[in-house]
């Protein structure tokens, strides 16, 4: 029976891992789950799981994740502290499924145990790729992707030589807004933002799909966790988001991973990997699909993947930086105090303050160093939509 444990296991992530689980409950002890402020949700899966324990990342939630598991002999907690501790509790096998930059302490202590880390915060590999691969290299752990396209190319890859390997393409949808006319994104409307074509996810990524944000974000993760040349890595607009990534080796060859957009997929080859099990997602009828299409990407219309290009060349703390300034960003066009063209403006400018005024963007790379480069991101991005709001 192997030991594992959810972090972040009420986000869209973090529920396709317990229906997986749920669906073998005899092959798994459920360790830890850990969840934000969806008590109900989190306390519900505790119970259907047999989690020995329910952490929630909120402190003034303690008292109600408590009373929502009375009786149930689970133990409970509640913090940020507290989620750091759950991945600490040894477990074979760890989700690391919590949205943002709060997903890289947790996901360093899980490391820290040598145990396999199935990764879905890219922001950890984004923020300090460096630290975390070290980290896992140093305990004797090992990380696997859980994004589709990072899944997708470490898939292509099974049994190649890295060395062999000329180009990796990930493959984007375009979001909500891959048909509109350019002139028209500066006015779309949050509601609009949150609405993917193919994909059923959370709001913060459905919209950074719209705005080409979550795909900048691979590309850096792709340059971390294969090592490849910023310019070996290259996006493709595919709209039916059935080609997840390819892989180019230098005798012309193009390996693809292609199934349905299904989380599951890569969720299940990191749950059971090495091994290659049955999966309860939907199977490709090719014939129905008829054709599949792809575009170059307009940087007009997606200027985070320039902004990812930039990051990548400067190297060093640029990441946290970058993530920073976006996460900020978004909070500000879900408040309304950006529009959604300006998200990308202020991200701009903060990386162009941070390069200008010598912040430390080449530090050593540890966690403390990380934590406060993300802080100052994240106050000159506040700065930056105050500026703009007059």
């Amino acid at each position: 029976m192997r030991r594992v444990t959810i972090l972040g296991a009420t986000g869209s992530i973090g529920q396709n891992t317990v229906d997986l689980i749920r669906r073998e409950p005899a092959a798994y002890d459920v360790v830890a789950l850990t969840g934000g402020a969806n008590i109900a949700r989190l306390a519900e899966d505790a119970r259907a799981l047999g989690a020995d324990l329910a952490v929630t990342a909120y402190d003034d939630r303690l008292e109600d994740l408590r009373a929502a598991l009375a009786g149930s002999g689970i133990a409970v907690a509640a913090g940020t502290q507290a989620v750091i501790e759950a991945a600490r509790r040894p477990a074979d096998w760890i989700m690391s499924a919590i949205v943002g930059s709060a997903g890289l302490a947790p996901g360093l202590a899980a490391l820290e145990q040598g145990t396999t880390l199935a990764l879905a915060n890219k922001e950890s590999l984004v923020c300090a790729g460096a630290l975390l691969l070290e980290t896992a290299q140093r305990h004797g752990a090992r990380i696997l992707p859980v994004d589709s396209e990072h899944s997708a190319v470490f898939q292509a890859l099974a049994g190649e030589d890295l060395a062999a390997v000329e180009r990796i393409v990930i493959t984007a949808s375009g979001g909500a807004f891959r048909d509109w006319p350019v002139e028209r994104l500066a006015g779309a409307t949050v509601a609009e933002a949150s609405s993917h074509p193919n994909w059923d996810m959370g709001q913060r990524i459905t919209i950074d799909s719209a705005s080409m944000f979550n795909k900048a974000m691979e590309v850096i993760e792709t340059r971390e966790f294969f090592g490849v040349k910023p310019e070996q890595i290259e996006v493709l607009v595919h709209p039916e988001s059935l080609v997840h990534a390819l892989v180019g080796f230098n005798d012309g060859a193009l390996m693809a991973h292609v199934g349905a957009p299904d989380m599951r997929h890569a969720i299940g080859y990191a749950l059971h990997w090495p091994e290659r099990r049955a999966l309860p997602v939907p199977r490709l009828d090719l014939a129905a699909v008829g054709a599949l299409t792809f575009r170059a990407p307009d940087e007009v219309r997606y200027p985070a993947l320039r902004l990812a290009r930039a990051v990548m060349e400067t190297g060093g703390l640029a990441g946290a930086v970058f993530n920073a300034a976006k996460e900020r960003s978004l909070d500000g066009f879900i408040a309304g105090r950006l529009g959604f063209l300006e998200m990308a403006a202020v991200v701009e400018r903060v990386l162009d303050r941070f390069l200008t005024q010598g912040h430390h963007v080449t530090a050593a790379m540890t966690l403390d160093n990380v934590s406060e480069t993300d802080h100052v991101a994240r106050m000159w991005a506040d700065e930056a939509m105050a500026e703009r709001a007059g």
